[in-house]
């Protein structure tokens, strides 16, 4: 079955075609500028494809509770000419095969759950860090959602002492995760993008403290079975043993499990599937729509 996946993101808007082993056939990105010059684009792309299902994974907020008049609209976006737009209504429409939309974070979460770093066990928690910061889970292949669904990088967290810019860049309260540490605050901060920033910068131990702030939370709320930190911010690769030793210090012995105690190293790591996590959650999104 030839299966269509959407990573609809703030900056482009990647369509691909592929099946649901996570193989894919084809890629196209487009960018995200008003629905009325973007939307046609995709669903050109989909019907030219000729895709018996879709799988869609956005940015958002987005309401995903399926008996609402307004399922699949994106809300209360910062992005304005997409804010309160219908995205999966538009695409169903245009389409008419079986569909199927998420959070961008948790579709990268199942493509991970299924297929990458957390293939096998029954929960995982991936927190993308980027221009923005979100985190996507999954418990017994179920896709967290609850009163809407959760906004990871949006709970507080003690600034370091350090920091010249303690209250962090969120335009929508002080000291948060993703006004603290995402893409955008490091170079607010430091006057570069993070990817131009030697490992010896300072830069990165505040950026440790911070998300081992948040995994230190999401342990001991959440208890995923893996955490898998993705995101361009991440690809950093010095910065995981700065975030598993902090991790490790601030939960102080608490949590007595091997995975926090031994094996941290194969607790908080990368992405599996490396780059694809979000068009494979997407495919994998599509095949249980068809189901």
């Amino acid at each position: 079955m030839l299966l269509g996946a959407l990573e609809a993101g703030g900056t482009k808007m990647v369509c691909s075609t592929g099946d649901e082993t996570g193989q894919i056939f084809s890629r196209e990105s487009f960018p995200t500028t008003t629905p009325e010059e973007t939307m046609p684009a995709l669903i050109n792309f989909f019907q030219r494809a000729g895709v018996e299902a879709l799988g869609i994974g956005c940015f958002g907020p987005l309401d995903l509770k399926q008996n609402a008049p307004t399922y699949g609209f994106i809300t209360s976006t910062p992005k304005e000419r997409w804010r309160n737009y219908p995205l999966y209504a538009t695409l169903q429409k245009a389409l008419g095969v079986p569909m199927e939309i998420d959070t961008d974070v948790n579709a990268a979460a199942l493509g991970e759950y299924v297929l990458g770093a957390a293939k096998g066990l029954s929960s995982c928690l991936y927190v993308t860090v980027g221009t923005g910061v979100g985190g996507g889970l999954v418990v017994e292949n179920q896709l967290v959602h609850g009163l809407v669904h959760p906004e990871f990088g949006h709970f507080f967290i003690q600034p370091h002492p350090d920091d010249p810019a303690p209250e962090g860049f969120c335009p929508y309260h002080k000291s948060c995760v993703e006004g603290l540490c995402n893409g955008p605050s490091i170079e607010k901060r430091w006057g570069k993008k993070a990817q131009l920033l030697p490992p010896e910068h300072p830069a990165w131990a505040l950026e440790a403290y911070y998300l081992a702030q948040m995994c230190m939370t999401a342990i001991l709320i959440i208890s995923p079975e893996k955490i898998i930190l993705g995101g361009g911010v991440m690809q950093q690769e010095h910065l995981f043993p700065l975030v598993r030793q902090q991790t490790r210090e601030m939960l102080g012995g608490y949590v007595q499990h091997p995975a926090i105690l031994e094996e941290m190293d194969t607790y908080i790591v990368p992405p599996g599937l490396g780059q694809t996590s979000g068009v494979t959650g997407a495919l994998l999104l599509a095949a249980r729509a068809v189901r």
